[in-house]
């Protein structure tokens, strides 16, 4: 029934889809380019960081090729079918969108770098969509791990609320919530690192041409572009 209206739809938990208590599949061992186990446990001292940016093909790519990604991952986040498939997820009747997992050594490559990877390599504005792609699986979010990067994402989403009005954008649509409570689901095999499996594949991955500055060391305790601060209260 969401698929009859012109503008894409939410469902609610008793609309959606009611999925499976187990995966139908297995998900591949290790990342195609990176070479590292795609799911944890990891190592001690890494962090993890999810996003979504419309197409996840295009967007793992952009962080798997990011100096400290120690792996990636894409899969389905933020909506209410356990266990979804992709053909559920594209019908707009799960909720989830897709996401992109990154798991990073912060000493290498900060949460506040990642954001600015995020926020540069696509349309935050557009809501169910991104670009030519509509839908709700298609919705900008970030689901955060800690206080300290949702405290970070909050920041970076003022910043570059800023510097989009300041270049004639409308509203950041983008969804911020904390990943607890949102499992992340992973993708099918064929979806996994596909723009490495398949060079010449479809990617619609695109930003706005509006950036932020260079990072620096705030009084909040983590690395972010320039402009960013707190968020007041």
């Amino acid at each position: 029934m969401f698929l009859s209206h012109r503008t894409p739809q939410l469902p609610t938990p008793d609309q959606a889809l009611r999925g499976r208590p187990e995966p139908e599949f297995q998900v591949p061992d290790r990342h195609t380019v990176l070479g590292n186990p795609l799911l944890g446990p990891y190592p001690q001292g890494l962090e993890v960081a999810d996003f979504g940016m419309g197409c996840f093909w295009g967007a793992e790519r952009k962080f798997w090729q990011t100096e400290g990604a120690w792996t990636t991952l894409v899969g389905y986040q933020g909506g209410s079918t356990p266990n979804p498939v992709y053909e559920e997820v594209c019908s707009g009747l799960t909720g989830h969108t897709e996401a992109v997992r990154v798991v990073f050594d912060p000493s290498v490559v900060s949460y506040a770098e990642l954001l600015k990877l995020f926020w540069e390599s696509h349309n935050p504005t557009q809501g169910f969509r991104q670009g030519n792609d509509v839908g709700t699986q298609y919705r900008s979010a970030i689901y955060t791990h800690s206080d300290a990067q949702a405290t970070a994402a909050a920041a970076s989403r003022e910043a570059y609320q800023r510097v989009l009005t300041g270049s004639g954008y409308g509203t950041i649509t983008t969804e911020l919530l904390p990943a607890e409570g949102r499992p992340f689901y992973p993708a099918e095999a064929g979806h996994q690192q596909y723009l490495d499996k398949n060079p010449a594949g479809y990617c619609g991955i695109g930003g706005t041409g509006v950036k932020l500055s260079t990072p620096f060391e705030t009084n909040w305790g983590a690395s972010c572009p320039t402009g960013i601060a707190p968020a007041e209260d």
